[in-house]
């Protein structure tokens, strides 16, 4: 099971296409996931092309997402509970948000964005990750995506480009 991980896509104003990259994995996945941030409906309607595709809304999706998706949803992919925030909020860390979103639950991944800062780290036993960004680096070096790969073991990692 390959799922690519994409967030803070802010399309049209941050790019008007998807990075080669990003459309290479896109074509090969079995699930797309979505942390929210996309900006249009048309974002959405291009990614569907490739496969399903699970989402939340970020601090700048207008009413037409808030139709299409939640806040927050919880998704089981071969017995690993996954759960996807777009992370933003008053106070606290990105990451402390994404994780506070879920307590009480039972996750074993939280996909989060809104920082367009990759991260991978466990805390409180729960695997955080936000995939970055492919379209709004922001200061990073580098623009990026998310792969959650499971099968017998678990891989999860970014995909690093520069557009």
């Amino acid at each position: 099971m390959k799922i690519v991980v994409l967030s803070d896509t802010h399309m049209p104003k941050k790019g008007k296409d998807f990075p080669e990259k990003l459309i290479s994995d896109l074509k090969e996945c079995n699930l797309i996931i979505h942390a929210g941030d996309w900006k249009t409906v048309d974002v959405y309607e291009s990614i569907k092309k490739y496969g399903e595709v699970i989402g939340v809304i970020g601090n700048v999706d207008g009413e037409d997402l808030k139709e299409l998706f939640p806040l927050k949803t919880t998704i089981e992919v071969n017995d690993l509970r996954i759960g996807v925030v777009h992370g933003h909020g008053k106070g606290k860390t990105t990451e402390r948000r994404a994780l506070e979103a879920f307590e009480g639950e039972n996750v074993d991944i939280i996909v989060f964005g809104h920082s367009h800062i990759p991260f991978l780290r466990y805390m409180n036993g729960i695997l955080l990750f936000n995939p970055g960004s492919p379209t709004d680096k922001r200061k990073m070096p580098y623009f990026s995506h998310g792969i959650i790969e499971i099968n017998d073991d678990l891989e999860v990692r970014h995909v690093f480009y520069k557009k």
